[in-house]
């Protein structure tokens, strides 16, 4: 227990596969460990190197581990893949780990504490609930076209709905009618949660410094900010804020060889929902500036007139990624240039 230098980890729920490595790197034991007696493990092992793959419940055992003084590193599972020797198994991914964790030069992913835990699992609700607020409209849209009753998609549609069960002149089945009340009911529940929730991400605008700075960016509302503050590590992590918005993939992907550049669509690497909003609040702010009429005289009015919307939508949204680092690691509001 004391020669063990690294102590990887193939995370499950029940079942877990360990590695442990000397500091020569020779494997001390490779075996199948429960729940509980990897607690007891981790308890009983001398401090040492606990490595682990950045994915769901990682963070938790990433704390655990930390509280009983180990040094902890997540590594991203496409980093360890290269090092899975032949066939795929717990074994081979558990020393594949042990590999990858020794490597140099290996970027390592921040171990999330509970609080920022919480914020992702709000935000998660809510989209989720969106989601699923989507998907009955669309099923009860489905349904009414079936009787040649056609809606317009969104929410707000939803009273031209309300008006045609009600009315007794249009030709539609008593048991359609009851379906569609069903339909109407669950809508509206889930409404006033996504309400609630956005009212707290609000709230937190008003009382979080970080989440007030955020929201002074244009194109960036309290939904975004929240997504950063959940799901982005701390960005002085960052060099740059070019690296910021690399890690959110809001750069092309490259396939170059022999000297020739070749860039591509973004590469979509990082948080996935981050991405998403920036770019939504990018369009946003272009389809706004193509509703005036007139392009401004500055950088995006000269991207837009030479580029395609979406093409100027994800440069804009890298800037404002590369602003929002600069922002918050030197704690200033938004400035217009």
């Amino acid at each position: 227990m004391t020669d063990v230098h690294i102590l990887a980890i193939d995370l499950a729920k029940r079942s877990f596969q360990i590695c442990a490595t000397a500091p020569g790197g020779a494997v001390l034991f490779n075996r199948t460990v429960s729940r509980a007696k990897l607690e007891a493990h981790l308890r009983e092992q001398a401090p040492c190197i606990v490595a682990m793959e950045a994915c769901a419940t990682s963070h938790f055992w990433g704390r655990f581990a930390q509280a009983l003084g180990h040094d902890v590193r997540l590594i991203p599972p496409i980093y360890v893949k290269p090092f899975v020797k032949r066939q795929k198994n717990d074994a081979a991914d558990a020393a594949a780990i042990a590999e990858a964790a020794v490597r140099p030069n290996l970027h390592y992913v921040a171990v999330k504490s509970a609080e920022h835990q919480a914020r992702a699992v709000a935000f998660r609700t809510h989209q989720s609930f969106v989601g699923q607020r989507t998907q009955l409209i669309n099923a009860l849209r489905g349904h009414l076209a079936e009787f040649g009753l056609v809606v317009a998609q969104g929410p707000a549609n939803l009273k031209f709905v309300v008006g045609m069960i009600d009315d007794g002149a249009i030709d539609l089945p008593d048991a359609v009618r009851d379906v569609a009340r069903l339909y109407l009911d669950q809508i509206a529940l889930l409404t006033n949660k996504i309400e609630e929730l956005h009212s707290k991400l609000v709230h937190s605008t008003k009382v979080d410094d970080a989440m007030r700075r955020l929201c002074t960016v244009p194109g960036v509302g309290p939904v975004t900010a929240g997504a950063i503050m959940a799901f982005a590590p701390d960005l002085c992590t960052f060099a740059s804020g070019r690296n910021f918005a690399a890690w959110l993939g809001l750069v092309p992907r490259q396939r170059s060889t022999g000297g020739k550049t070749r860039l591509g669509s973004v590469s979509k690497m990082g948080q996935a929902d981050i991405r998403k909003l920036l770019i939504v609040g990018a369009m946003s702010r272009i389809r706004w500036i193509v509703r005036k009429g007139v392009l401004p005289d500055n950088w995006l009015g000269h991207v837009l007139g030479r580029k395609p919307r979406m093409v100027a939508a994800v440069a804009l949204a890298n800037k404002m990624a590369r602003m929002i680092w600069a922002m918050m690691t030197r704690e200033e509001n938004y400035r217009m240039a």
